[in-house]
């Protein structure tokens, strides 16, 4: 990907809210942007709370897509959703033939992540999600504000180029800004809350 285009094709996924540890399915939506700048498309799905299904069925759902010949990005806020539905970002990648970048406010406390993902039955795959995802960095965006991120498929430079060039609007990448608004809309009726 050594060439990045200003409009780089970049779908952001984030879940809607939901009641924690509760049973069923979570929607997830899609946002697909040219750069930080131009709406393109919309998906939505959904996976199962607390389940091990999130990269099955993004990896579906952009492969039999019609945008999929112009995506290069794939954006996901954490590497968890719906609770704990990890999503294994080297398979992602291998599977779609997209580079990943997983932002995340915070950096991920993984001595708490680990306690939480012992009370599954299948922990050690849970936890592999985790150490597939690699190693975790921090960027500085604006003079006190960092972002923390992990990537697959591309190297490190070229993540932070793309993480810059969609942080249009604020800290957080266009693409998931928006794909959060839609979520929380979705159930709450109205956006709202951060990403």
């Amino acid at each position: 990907m050594r060439n990045i285009k200003k409009e780089i094709r970049i779908v952001g996924f984030d879940d809607a809210p939901f009641i924690p540890r509760s049973k069923g399915n979570v929607p997830i939506i899609g946002v697909v942007f040219r750069g930080g700048k131009f709406l393109d498309g919309i998906f939505k799905t959904e996976i199962e709370i607390d389940g091990m299904n999130a990269t099955n069925i993004l990896t579906r759902l952009l492969n039999n897509s019609k945008h999929k010949e112009q995506l290069k990005v794939i954006m996901l806020n954490g590497i968890t959703m719906g609770g704990f539905n990890m999503i294994d970002i080297s398979k992602l990648s291998k599977k779609t033939g997209l580079a990943v970048i997983v932002i995340n406010r915070k950096k991920p406390n993984l001595k708490k992540i680990k306690k939480a993902l012992k009370r599954f039955n299948n922990f050690e795959k849970r936890w592999g999600c985790i150490k597939n995802a690699g190693s975790i960095y921090m960027m500085k965006l604006e003079k006190n504000k960092n972002t923390y991120y992990q990537f697959n498929g591309l190297k490190q430079k070229e993540a932070e180029r793309i993480i810059k060039l969609s942080c249009t609007r604020s800290l957080i990448p266009e693409p998931l800004r928006v794909a959060h608004l839609i979520a929380s809309a979705l159930i709450k009726g109205e956006s709202g809350g951060r990403a």
